[in-house]
């Protein structure tokens, strides 16, 4: 009966130094990477989300996005109405992309937004296309 107690007992102390070790690794572990979070909070730095320009068939607009970590992050593109017309999961580096859009509407308003697990970057632009005619009329 002596050898059971003493085998719990060995084994409750193991499980409680075990515990030990992990809580007191933890915090170490966040102060050898300079207490920061390995989940990389996302800044405006490293969004870029430029108007390119627009022709007769599409608006072009130019997405970048410096991801040192390589965590998970997705591409999400919202319509005038809310809705997500794109959405994209990538883990690139150094994320860079051209997205086109149908030139058919007078207006367009997209939303893009850079999602991590920590939380994300929105862009929202407002693109409006004016027809212009011009008339020349020349004397015969």
């Amino acid at each position: 009966m002596n050898n059971k107690l003493n085998s719990r007992v060995v084994k409750a102390i193991s499980v409680a130094a075990v515990a030990a070790v992990i809580f007191i690794s933890n915090p170490l572990a966040s102060l050898a990477n300079g207490g920061k979070n390995d989940k990389a909070k996302l800044n405006d730095e490293q969004v870029t989300v430029q108007y390119v320009g627009a022709n007769d068939q599409h608006v072009v607009f130019h997405v970048d996005f410096q991801n040192p970590t390589n965590e998970k992050f997705w591409l999400i593109i919202r319509n005038d109405a809310g809705d997500v017309v794109y959405r994209k999961q990538f883990s690139d580096a150094h994320f860079s992309k051209s997205i086109y859009f149908e030139n058919d509407q007078t207006e367009i308003r997209p939303t893009f937004i850079i999602r991590n697990s920590a939380n994300e970057i929105v862009r929202q632009f407002a693109v409006t296309r004016t027809i212009t005619e011009q008339t020349v009329v020349t004397k015969l």
